[in-house]
């Protein structure tokens, strides 16, 4: 496992320990989490990106179409 190093503001670092207090839970406990969850955002993100192209030529214009179609 690496360590990584960031600078946060302080009002930042208050708000962290407070929710880790509350869960019971490691500042590194809830960073992995948090950036686990970006990055699999992100990663959705880009996906209907590229496939917003594909979809749009098959009338899928907002998620309720999408929905509509799968209902």
């Amino acid at each position: 496992m690496n360590a990584l190093t960031v600078r946060i503001p302080t009002e930042l670092q208050k708000e962290l320990d407070r929710l880790c207090k509350r869960e019971h839970r490691s500042s590194s406990e809830v960073v992995r989490e948090s950036l686990r969850r970006y990055i699999a955002q992100e990663q959705l993100r880009q996906a209907r990106q590229k496939l917003r192209p594909y979809a749009e030529a098959k009338g899928f214009l907002t998620d309720e179409d999408v929905f509509k179609a799968v209902s």
